[in-house]
């Protein structure tokens, strides 16, 4: 059957890549519930000692740190683990372990167990947020990488949203443990789909000389095979694998560079949505109506970061990641100035645009990065260290606040995380396409490979 378009080479491998996006998506839809929905609880749990005990702003700051801890021991072990044993059991296990954490999450009485069913919870999220960009850009038509990378990430700050009004709809109705129970769901309604309709990946398949499996793979689902001319671009100086590949001379500078890109997007994303309702409280604003300020943060970033991919997809992702974080830099200092309530809502959205985004367009070009026996690595590496800068964001608002301080101190020092952050985008090794012949004849680029190899 000759290609639908250049992108697709049957319909069949187009309704594959279709279903594959859109299980990643709900997937990462509940890892941004699950840890977006702290912060829509955390007034709760602050004004009523009953819940779990007594909380205060420094202990609130630590609780929400805990999953944020996990997330890092999780994307670590997805990379250490990912790279080997594929991309769809680490995607089951991952999805299985974070709704069990939730749930034990709802059960827990004491601030103790709470924090240790976060940090449990936490690790399913790693595993799943480092292993999707690895899915993404092994299924994805090489032209729009970046686009459904956007798409599937959006699925976080999506979650977000999604916390957002549940907790503004029901949260007085079912309480906060209603909420964490919402956030278990995926056992029973999306980790059946992912067992039918995500297959491994065919290009992991054959870089780990499994040529028959991915073949009927191929068969199956229309998804293709890397040829011949893009395994060479891939394993040019690219011997090792995992981990061990980001410590060569191909990788080191640049997944440093990128590690340190992810501290600044993640503690941006966790230090704006773990605080920013409490801020806007504390700024006058009804409980409400700060809820909403986390909305507008979250779903800002998706209609904002979707427009960016489209662009990254034409002109590469590193000049439209160096912009939005420069654009997280002047909307947050926007939210210092005593300004009307439309401009203020106009500032938080494109902050989720310069925070949540940002991050979403990290993982893109990240996981475009590295070849097929490092991604999973890469992606863990980043998704891993930049959580040191989601467990600082927490706690700097909960050491601002608890101390008595002006709510704009956090905000200049985000906004400073965001221009340090372009800084180091800039700084980024530069790439080139190599070009590559499809199964069905057309050209199409390769994965990039580094300009210096071992």
């Amino acid at each position: 059957m000759p290609p639908v378009s250049a992108d697709w080479t049957s319909t069949q491998h187009r309704r594959s890549v279709t279903w594959i996006v859109a299980l990643a998506t709900a997937a990462l839809v509940f890892d941004g519930y699950d840890l977006v929905v702290y912060g829509t609880i955390l007034p709760i749990l602050m004004k009523d000692p009953t819940q779990l005990g007594a909380v205060s702003a420094e202990q609130a700051g630590v609780l929400g740190s805990y999953a944020l801890v996990g997330v890092l021991i999780g994307a670590l072990l997805a990379g250490a683990f990912g790279d080997r044993v594929g991309r769809r059991k680490l995607t089951l296990i991952s999805i299985t372990w974070f709704s069990v954490g939730m749930a034990a999450a709802a059960m827990t009485h004491s601030v103790t167990m709470f924090g240790a069913m976060r940090l449990l919870t936490g690790i399913g999220v790693g595993g799943l947020i480092a292993t999707t960009g690895a899915v993404v850009a092994e299924f994805a038509p090489p032209s729009k990488k970046n686009m459904y990378n956007a798409i599937v990430y959006c699925g976080v700050p999506l979650g977000g949203v999604m916390a957002s009004l549940l907790a503004l709809l029901l949260r007085d109705a079912i309480g906060w443990r209603g909420l964490f129970w919402i956030g278990a769901l995926p056992l029973v309604i999306l980790l059946p789909l992912v067992l039918l309709r995500l297959p491994e990946s065919p290009r992991w398949l054959v870089a780990r000389g499994r040529i028959d499996e991915a073949q009927a793979i191929t068969a199956r689902t229309g998804i293709p095979s890397p040829t011949a001319e893009e395994l060479v671009v891939e394993r040019a100086g690219a011997q090792k694998v995992g981990f061990a590949a980001l410590a060569t001379r191909r990788y080191a500078l640049g997944t440093a560079l990128l590690g340190l890109m992810s501290f600044g997007g993640i503690m941006l994303t966790y230090g704006l949505n773990t605080w920013l309702p409490k801020i806007m409280e504390n700024a006058g604003f009804d409980a409400k109506n700060s809820l909403a300020f986390l909305l507008v943060l979250n779903g800002g970033a998706i209609a904002g970061v979707v427009l960016a991919s489209r662009t990254a997809d034409r002109t590469g992702p590193q000049r439209v990641i160096v912009g939005t974080f420069l654009l997280a830099v002047l909307s947050l200092i926007v939210l210092t100035l005593d300004l009307p309530l439309a401009v203020l809502l106009g500032a938080v959205a494109a902050a989720g645009i310069g925070g949540i985004g940002t991050q979403i367009l990290i993982y893109g070009f990240v996981a475009n990065y590295y070849s097929t026996t490092a991604r999973a690595a890469g992606v863990a590496w980043c998704a891993g260290f930049g959580r040191l800068g989601g467990i600082f964001g927490p706690l700097v608002g909960g050491l601002i606040l608890g101390a008595g301080l002006s709510s704009n101190i956090a905000f200049y020092i985000f906004a400073g995380i965001a221009l340090l952050g372009a800084g180091l985008t800039v700084l980024v090794p530069t790439r080139h396409e190599s070009v590559a012949t499809s199964p069905s004849g057309t050209h199409r680029a390769a994965e990039p490979a580094m300009v210096t190899v071992d």
